[in-house]
């Protein structure tokens, strides 16, 4: 009998990836299923963006292999990126490593920093592949709690007062998903003292920081902070263009070396077109990131409402791409409550328990469908409601 590597008896599927199987299940003609539960932008990138990918895949020289680095012009141009939308400078030739999404770039860091039995520090609630992949580098997960009643920040003092004898990394993610904490400066320093005291690699995923955010920031602005940390950012969220997978790894030098031995040994670079049509969408400015946000803020709006039907709390202080409430205290189960809405109304909506301990109770709703669709699952979740309240508990039965 041929069993399975060790690696994966720690690790489930990903919930999305099994969730959205059974979700596809439901959708009919009469019903369509309406995803609020992904944070899979519905929108397209800039028309001058699939424009470069175009030209690009119409010349017979694009369609070899790249340089692992990437080209220069987009190193470059995420090196201006950063310059103008953070203050912060960057040696496009050492210290930028284009990705194939930011997600590979956990891995990859991962791969490159921890050995068996270092431990790294994981928000909860926080996004699972950072414990996922932190277990199946055979790394030891310590969870640090990101509390409501602190407003999800991180208690400085508390992890003071953990064992961190083995704790070689620490992964934190401004803006935060799911909860949408916006970090402060004074925040990101302390975060920055705290790793440089513990010689703690610290690890900070920016997705989010363009999306229904004033003062977008990186990690890499504070003093220091290069010293012992790495961003990685992406153009999926930011830019539409999620399923390009187009992400970097910001860093001094040494990281990025590191980083490159492994991911050199992982793939054979990124298609050219990709990385020219990356190359344009950096230098969009703001006639591309108001209308953006503008959009996402008239679907916040009607989300607020949607979680005002449900009778969830919830924080107008949030920025990103979705919106996270507490559901109500009589709901005993939120796991049950979110598939009878599913299978009531055909609308999916995230439970916060997938995110650990500290999202039970929650439930994330995401601003990736139009305000059509919006407005529909509104209907449906208020009908839905209006029926619990005047229907026999046989008759909701589902």
């Amino acid at each position: 009998m041929i069993t399975t590597a060790n690696r994966i008896a720690q690790v489930e599927e990903y919930y999305f990836s099994k969730k959205l199987a059974e979700v596809r299940t439901l959708d009919t003609p009469e019903l369509p299923v309406i995803n609020l539960g992904i944070g899979s932008p519905d929108m397209p990138p800039h028309p001058a963006v699939i424009a470069a990918l175009n030209n690009s895949a119409q010349m017979s020289t694009s369609h070899g292999y790249q340089s692992y680095k990437g080209i220069p012009t987009l190193r470059k141009n995420i090196a201006h990126f950063y310059h103008k939308t953070y203050g912060v400078e960057l040696n496009h030739d050492t210290e930028i490593l284009p990705l194939m999404g930011s997600k590979e770039g956990i891995m990859h860091i991962m791969m490159a920093f921890l050995n068996e039995g270092d431990e790294v520090l994981i928000p909860d609630p926080g996004y699972p592949t950072y414990s996922s992949v932190a277990k199946l580098v055979g790394a030891q997960v310590q969870c640090y709690d990101l509390r409501e009643e602190h407003n999800w920040s991180i208690n400085i003092d508390e992890l003071q007062k953990c064992d961190l004898s083995r704790t070689k990394m620490m992964v934190i993610n401004y803006p935060h998903m799911p909860t949408g904490k916006i970090a402060s400066e004074a925040e990101l320093e302390s975060i920055v003292q705290f790793a440089k005291a513990h010689n703690i690699l610290l690890i900070n995923d920016n997705p989010y920081s363009l999306i229904l955010n004033e003062s977008p920031f990186s990690i890499l602005s504070i003093d220091g902070a290069k010293d012992i940390a790495i961003e990685l950012n992406s153009l999926s969220k930011s830019h539409n263009m999620a399923g390009w997978r187009i992400g970097w790894a910001a860093a001094k030098q040494e990281f990025i070396d590191a980083i490159l031995k492994v991911k050199s040994n992982m793939d054979s670079g990124m298609f050219l077109g990709l990385q020219e049509a990356a190359a344009v969408a950096l230098q969009l400015d703001d006639t591309w990131f108001q209308p953006l946000n503008k959009i996402y803020a008239q679907r916040k709006e009607l989300a607020y409402q949607i979680l005002d039907v449900l009778q969830c709390t919830y924080s107008k202080e949030q920025s990103g791409l979705f919106v996270w409430a507490r559901i109500p205290e009589r709901i005993p189960d939120v796991a049950q409550w979110i598939d009878e809405i599913l299978y009531a109304t055909h609308v999916f909506i995230t439970p916060g328990f997938i995110f650990g301990k500290n999202g039970e109770g929650f439930i994330r709703i995401s601003l990736c469908a139009n305000e059509e669709k919006l407005n529909e699952a509104l209907q449906r979740i208020k009908q839905y409601t209006y029926q619990q309240i005047h229907s026999t508990p046989k008759e909701l039965s589902i």
